[in-house]
């Protein structure tokens, strides 16, 4: 009996890596899977998968999430940027720039981690719900944050100290390589607002003859950070809208098969990796069902808004679909969520 849970969601994984696991399905990512992804490396042309760190623009993708703030550091007290070391030291040649950044982790291309959706879930089994993430990790236990959230109230809890298991940390200390396998849709829909099914799954995979395996990272192309890059850091909400495509959360055969699929991780260049919002159901259901599914039950990272035309672009016209991936997040404790700069190699 695991110590922090009696039972498990339905369909979730959680305790078969272990009682205390962290990885989830990256666990998957063993030396075997990294010479897979070793034996796609045949021309040695390798595509940078990420957008500039202050893409997609303003905030009106996500108000809560702004463009990175860069500053430099201070030197006696100076901005140190083309700082002359005689000003310190009387006698130096040197000049030295230094800088620092605010940044808001989950702003352009990006990892989540397990502990950025997790789910009010009774896992204790005693009838009353608890916050609860990957593998029965508890908020204000493992997760803390300076506040508690009740239903009518807040409740003030003293510092904020973050994801301290599930943290994004674990993703670049793994670290994130292995076999990438590209499910072009852009190819197949155009720049569209569509909620992928379980069959638009199957048609590309038939048509473009892709072979999925257990342990392979997925990379899911919609066209949406085409639009992004095409505004120039001015988002026309419209438009981007318009072409919002991304998995059916809502399409249980779907969910099911990602987790028969065996893969172990999701990236795609679109908001959410699901389509969003999605479509509503009566009762009391998750906002982000595909985000629950693989975040929460069975621990699959998703990659959001990375950049995939190029190597999408090259793969068709090549007539490939598999790649190296090598994409670890940045190694921070207690982050729930991490810039990522993937780079795919062919």
């Amino acid at each position: 009996m695991n110590p922090r849970w009696k039972h498990r969601p339905e369909g979730a994984n959680w305790g078969d890596f272990g009682p205390d696991d962290e990885l989830g399905r990256l666990n998957l990512l063993t030396p075997e899977k990294v010479r897979a992804g070793v034996a796609e490396v045949r021309e040695g042309i390798a595509f940078g998968l990420s957008l500039p760190l202050d893409y997609p623009g303003g905030n009106k993708l996500n108000p809560r999430r702004h463009p990175p703030q860069l500053a430099p550091t201070q030197r006696m007290g100076k901005p140190n940027m083309n700082f002359p070391l005689y000003k310190e030291n009387g006698h130096s040649t040197d000049v030295v720039c230094d800088d620092q950044v605010l940044l808001t982790l989950q702003y352009s291309t990006q990892w989540d981690s397990f502990a950025h959706v997790g789910a009010l879930f009774d896992a204790d089994g005693d009838g009353v719900p608890e916050i609860v993430y990957y593998n029965g990790w508890r908020g204000h236990e493992h997760i803390v944050g300076s506040v508690i959230h009740h239903a009518d109230h807040e409740e003030a809890c003293g510092e904020h100290m973050g994801a301290l298991k599930l943290s994004i940390a674990n993703f670049a200390e793994k670290p994130i390589q292995g076999r990438g396998v590209m499910l072009d849709f852009h190819a197949h829909f155009g720049r569209t607002r569509r909620a992928l099914s379980y069959e638009d799954v199957q048609m590309v995979i038939e048509k473009d003859r892709v072979e999925i395996e257990k342990g392979d990272l997925l990379v899911m192309r919609t066209g949406f950070s085409d639009a992004i890059m095409e505004m120039n850091r001015d988002p026309d909400m419209e438009k981007l809208n318009a072409a919002g495509m991304g998995l059916d959360g809502r399409d249980d055969r779907l969910l099911q098969w990602i987790t028969d699929s065996g893969i172990a991780a999701i990236c795609a260049d679109n908001y959410a990796v699901e389509f969003y919002p999605p479509r509503d159901l009566p009762g009391a259901t998750p906002h982000l069902p595909l985000h629950q599914h693989c975040l929460f039950k069975l621990g699959i990272p998703l990659g959001e808004i990375w950049w995939l035309k190029d190597l999408g672009d090259w793969l068709r016209a090549n007539k490939r679909t598999r790649f190296l991936l090598t994409a670890p997040p940045l190694r921070l404790p207690g982050a729930v969520g991490s810039p990522v700069t993937p780079v795919a190699t062919v």
